[in-house]
Protein backbone atom coordinates (compact mmCIF):
# COMPACT_ATOMS: atom_id res chain seq x y z
CA UNK A 1 0.00 0.00 0.00
CA UNK A 2 1.35 3.17 -0.97
CA UNK A 3 0.68 6.69 1.17
CA UNK A 4 1.41 10.37 0.02
CA UNK A 5 1.40 13.49 1.93
CA UNK A 6 0.09 16.93 1.45
CA UNK A 7 0.17 19.72 3.99
CA UNK A 8 0.77 23.24 4.13
CA UNK A 9 4.07 24.89 4.07
CA UNK A 10 3.82 26.24 7.85
CA UNK A 11 2.59 24.38 10.65
CA UNK A 12 1.75 26.18 14.21
CA UNK A 13 0.81 23.44 16.46
CA UNK A 14 4.00 21.09 15.33
CA UNK A 15 3.59 18.90 18.26
CA UNK A 16 0.24 18.11 18.20
CA UNK A 17 0.13 17.50 14.44
CA UNK A 18 3.30 15.63 14.51
CA UNK A 19 1.78 12.90 17.14
CA UNK A 20 -0.94 12.96 14.97
CA UNK A 21 0.71 12.35 12.33
CA UNK A 22 3.29 9.38 14.05
CA UNK A 23 0.03 7.64 15.08
CA UNK A 24 -1.71 7.67 11.39
CA UNK A 25 1.55 6.40 9.65
CA UNK A 26 2.34 3.78 12.42
CA UNK A 27 -1.69 2.67 12.16
CA UNK A 28 -1.00 2.79 8.30
CA UNK A 29 1.88 0.70 8.58
CA UNK A 30 0.10 -1.84 11.02
CA UNK A 31 -2.84 -2.00 8.04
CA UNK A 32 -0.06 -2.95 5.04
CA UNK A 33 1.22 0.28 4.06
CA UNK A 34 5.01 0.07 2.83
CA UNK A 35 5.77 3.08 0.50
CA UNK A 36 5.52 6.67 1.15
CA UNK A 37 5.63 9.46 -1.06
CA UNK A 38 7.29 12.52 0.09
CA UNK A 39 7.38 15.77 -1.61
CA UNK A 40 10.17 17.45 0.37
CA UNK A 41 8.73 21.01 0.64
CA UNK A 42 7.40 22.96 3.71
CA UNK A 43 6.96 22.20 7.59
CA UNK A 44 4.29 19.21 7.03
CA UNK A 45 6.49 17.43 4.08
CA UNK A 46 9.48 17.83 6.58
CA UNK A 47 7.60 16.14 9.33
CA UNK A 48 6.44 13.50 7.32
CA UNK A 49 9.04 13.03 7.03
CA UNK A 50 11.02 12.54 9.88
CA UNK A 51 7.67 10.54 11.40
CA UNK A 52 8.49 7.98 8.05
CA UNK A 53 11.76 7.66 8.58
CA UNK A 54 11.65 7.48 12.49
CA UNK A 55 9.01 4.57 12.14
CA UNK A 56 11.17 2.95 9.74
CA UNK A 57 13.39 1.84 13.17
CA UNK A 58 10.37 -0.10 14.11
CA UNK A 59 9.34 -1.41 11.00
CA UNK A 60 12.31 -1.57 8.75
CA UNK A 61 10.47 -2.73 5.63
CA UNK A 62 9.05 0.74 4.86
CA UNK A 63 10.24 2.63 1.95
CA UNK A 64 10.80 6.42 2.01
CA UNK A 65 10.82 8.02 -1.25
CA UNK A 66 11.41 11.92 -2.13
CA UNK A 67 9.62 12.30 -5.02
CA UNK A 68 11.00 15.46 -6.50
CA UNK A 69 9.85 18.48 -8.95
CA UNK A 70 13.49 19.81 -10.44
CA UNK A 71 16.68 18.25 -10.58
CA UNK A 72 17.69 20.70 -8.86
CA UNK A 73 16.63 20.24 -5.59
CA UNK A 74 19.00 20.31 -2.40
CA UNK A 75 17.24 17.83 0.21
CA UNK A 76 18.64 15.56 2.81
CA UNK A 77 19.59 12.14 1.75
CA UNK A 78 19.53 10.61 5.05
CA UNK A 79 15.57 11.51 5.68
CA UNK A 80 14.42 9.31 2.52
CA UNK A 81 15.53 5.83 0.94
CA UNK A 82 15.07 6.68 -2.66
CA UNK A 83 14.87 9.41 -4.75
CA UNK A 84 11.99 9.28 -7.61
CA UNK A 85 11.77 11.97 -10.26
CA UNK A 86 8.66 11.66 -12.48
CA UNK A 87 7.64 11.98 -16.25
CA UNK A 88 8.09 15.90 -15.75
CA UNK A 89 10.83 16.87 -18.45
CA UNK A 90 8.34 18.41 -20.67
CA UNK A 91 6.12 20.44 -17.72
CA UNK A 92 6.78 24.14 -17.49
CA UNK A 93 9.15 25.04 -14.35
CA UNK A 94 6.99 27.34 -12.46
CA UNK A 95 3.91 23.99 -12.85
CA UNK A 96 6.41 20.88 -12.14
CA UNK A 97 5.06 21.26 -8.26
CA UNK A 98 1.66 21.16 -9.28
CA UNK A 99 1.83 18.35 -11.53
CA UNK A 100 4.71 16.13 -9.09
CA UNK A 101 1.51 16.08 -6.14
CA UNK A 102 -1.01 15.14 -8.82
CA UNK A 103 1.41 12.33 -10.16
CA UNK A 104 2.05 11.42 -6.04
CA UNK A 105 -1.77 11.18 -5.51
CA UNK A 106 -1.76 8.93 -8.43
CA UNK A 107 0.43 6.29 -7.29
CA UNK A 108 -1.18 6.41 -4.18
CA UNK A 109 -3.45 4.88 -2.27
CA UNK A 110 -3.58 7.13 0.77
CA UNK A 111 -3.60 10.54 1.08
CA UNK A 112 -2.25 11.96 4.88
CA UNK A 113 -3.60 15.34 4.40
CA UNK A 114 -2.67 18.92 6.82
CA UNK A 115 -4.66 21.27 5.40
CA UNK A 116 -6.67 24.49 7.35
CA UNK A 117 -7.43 26.89 4.75
CA UNK A 118 -8.75 27.22 1.47
CA UNK A 119 -5.87 28.39 -0.89
CA UNK A 120 -2.62 27.12 -1.92
CA UNK A 121 -1.50 23.81 -3.26
CA UNK A 122 -2.32 21.56 -0.43
CA UNK A 123 -5.57 22.25 -0.77
CA UNK A 124 -5.89 21.80 -4.45
CA UNK A 125 -3.55 18.51 -3.94
CA UNK A 126 -5.99 17.64 -2.00
CA UNK A 127 -9.08 18.62 -3.92
CA UNK A 128 -7.49 16.56 -6.69
CA UNK A 129 -6.99 13.65 -4.42
CA UNK A 130 -10.72 13.68 -3.38
CA UNK A 131 -11.78 13.78 -6.78
CA UNK A 132 -9.62 10.80 -7.62
CA UNK A 133 -11.53 9.00 -4.99
CA UNK A 134 -8.78 8.31 -3.01
CA UNK A 135 -8.28 7.31 0.78
CA UNK A 136 -7.93 10.42 2.36
CA UNK A 137 -7.02 11.27 6.32
CA UNK A 138 -7.31 14.63 7.26
CA UNK A 139 -6.08 16.43 10.12
CA UNK A 140 -8.87 17.57 12.26
CA UNK A 141 -8.74 21.36 13.03
CA UNK A 142 -10.43 20.59 16.31
CA UNK A 143 -7.90 18.48 17.61
CA UNK A 144 -5.92 20.75 18.59
CA UNK A 145 -6.98 22.57 22.04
Amino acid sequence: MTVTFCGHRSIEQSIQVSNWLRDIVRTLILQGANTFLLGGYGAFDLLAARVVRDLKAEFPSIESILVIAYLTTDNDPLLYDNTLYPPLENVPFRYAISHRNRWMVEQSDIVVAFVKHSWGGAVTTLNYAKRKGKVIIEYSHTAIP
